[in-house]
């Protein structure tokens, strides 16, 4: 995948290999379908109220975890969060997966990625804004 251009920003929605606050694992091929997908870009897995999608994502399977180049709309919510990550204050982000398939050793071997979310927490430690 080329890298796009003029995103607003950008981070892992998701590492692999690194322990989750749910207890779960994601494994390397996890979400290799997800390579190139566009997939809402949401506030706090909010699902039910449409003021809290924020953009957009566009999903970059690389070597370490899910990569995403982040769009954020032009709504009030939209500009809060583009003040919000410029200034420092929220800087983790967050998958919401669905179909997921898992081992029993708790380790998530496939799912499809349907959001990633700006939040002030993530469950996977590796999930951050870097650029």
């Amino acid at each position: 995948m080329n890298k796009p251009k003029k995103f607003d920003f950008s981070g892992w929605a998701t590492k692999f290999n690194l322990k989750c606050s749910d207890g779960r694992t994601i494994l390397k091929h996890a979400f290799e379908d997800s390579d190139g997908q566009k997939v809402p870009l949401v506030w706090m897995h909010d699902h039910k109220d449409v003021d809290k999608v924020l953009g957009h994502a566009i999903l970059e399977q690389r070597e370490e975890g899910v990569y995403a180049y982040c769009y954020l709309n032009n709504t009030d919510a939209g500009k809060n969060a583009k003040e919000f990550v410029q200034h420092g204050d929220v800087v983790a982000l967050s998958i919401y997966a669905n179909q997921l398939k898992q081992n029993s050793k708790k380790e998530v071997v496939h799912g499809v990625i349907r959001e990633v979310s700006l939040v002030l927490a993530g469950a996977n430690p590796g999930a951050f804004i870097d650029t």
